[in-house]
Order: structure tokens, then C-alpha cells, then sequence
């Protein structure tokens, strides 16, 4: 039979432990008791001293490109602008030249405007999950206090913009996963060599 109430039990008995954990006499009563110690709560005194987050830590958006901010990786489709729940995102494309023809850079469609309205951004990271082309991101940086609550909230292209090692060096691990998966596209999309043999060769008939 559950004991009803565990749950909040253990959420207590960890909260008492990381009391206990902040103070030296706490720490020497839970060396006597045999316990392993942590950090406990620390006060980080910020700005001299910044918090080291997560990996996973998230906080708005951010557009990839692959060398040159003109290979931008999104290609303007907008299912993350029909997705966003509080629709923040605001896209104007593909670019078209003067006859309607879509405009291609690096072979792909690219968008004339990508806006989005971080005032209203909730860091779901729903445009992330639905992106097929892995163009968008979520960001970690957090230091973005501003004089005006409107122009300054409003994230442009150019504002979005960042390359493909920022990705990697602030969440090296996701940044891994999708090279990999990038990398297995593009072995997939690229055209065989003339005479070589199928994936799946037909058995031979007797």
C-alpha cells in the first residue's frame, strides 16, 4: 500500500537538507549523521559573480546560420509562427523576386522579416520541437534589460541571427545531436555517384 503523502514528505526532507547544508553547523550535523554535502544556498553576488546554468536552461529564441549569416538555415516555411501559442513569432517570406518567383540563398528560400515579440515569448521552445529544419534555438542569455519595453522587445532577423559555434558553445551536447542529424540529411539528399549500386539491390533470379 503508497503511502499517501510520500511525495511531499521527500519534498520536505530535501528542503530541510539543503538548510541544513548552508550553514556549518548544519554541514557538521550531517557529516555526523554519515550524510553527503552540497553547495546548500548559496547568494551569488551578482552582476561580479554570475550563476553557471544547466545546459538546458533556456530563455528566448535565436536563428541559426551555417558559416555566413546568409546561410541562414530557416527556409521561411512558418509552421513555427502557426504553432507559437502566444504568437510572438511574425515571418514575412519566402523572399520573391519582382515576377513572384521565390528567392533562393545557398539553395534555400529564406525569410524577408522574422520578428519575435519577446515581451509575450513564453520559452516553450514549441518552434524549436517543430522546425524540420533545426533553424531555430533557444537561448541562454538572460541580461536583457532595455529603457523601452516595445522596440527593444522586438527581436529582428538581424537580431536573432547567430552562427552554428555560438549554438555549440553554449549547449555543446543539443548542438551535437543536430549536427548529426544535419550531417544525415544531407548524406541522404546528395546524389549517388554515376554506377553505384542501389541501397536495396533486387535478389537475383535464378
Amino acid at each position: 500500500m503508497a503511502l499517501v503523502g510520500k511525495g511531499v514528505l521527500q519534498g520536505m526532507g530535501l528542503t530541510l537538507r539543503t538548510f541544513l547544508e548552508t550553514y556549518p553547523w548544519g554541514r557538521g550535523l550531517l557529516r555526523v549523521l554519515g550524510r553527503s554535502i552540497k553547495d546548500g544556498l548559496v547568494t551569488v553576488q551578482y552582476p561580479d559573480v554570475k550563476q553557471q546554468h544547466h545546459e538546458r536552461f533556456r530563455y528566448f529564441p535565436f536563428l541559426v546560420y551555417d558559416g555566413a549569416p546568409e546561410n541562414l538555415r530557416c527556409v521561411s516555411c512558418k509552421i513555427c509562427e502557426q504553432e507559437c501559442p502566444p504568437q510572438c513569432i511574425h515571418i514575412v517570406g519566402p523572399a520573391k523576386d519582382e515576377q513572384g518567383r521565390p528567392l533562393k540563398a545557398n539553395g534555400r528560400t529564406y525569410p524577408v522579416k522574422f520578428d519575435i515579440d519577446v515581451s509575450i515569448c513564453m520559452s516553450c521552445r514549441i518552434c524549436v520541437d517543430v522546425c524540420p529544419f533545426d533553424a531555430i534555438e533557444m537561448d541562454n542569455q538572460y541580461e536583457l534589460s532595455g529603457m523601452d519595453r516595445f522596440d527593444a522587445m522586438n527581436f529582428t532577423k538581424e537580431k536573432l541571427l547567430k552562427s552554428n559555434e555560438y549554438f555549440q558553445q553554449i549547449k555543446p551536447t543539443e548542438a551535437g545531436e543536430v549536427d548529426q542529424r544535419l550531417a544525415a540529411k544531407a548524406a541522404k539528399a546528395s546524389p549517388k555517384p554515376a554506377g553505384a549500386p542501389p541501397q536495396n539491390p533486387a535478389a537475383p533470379t535464378p
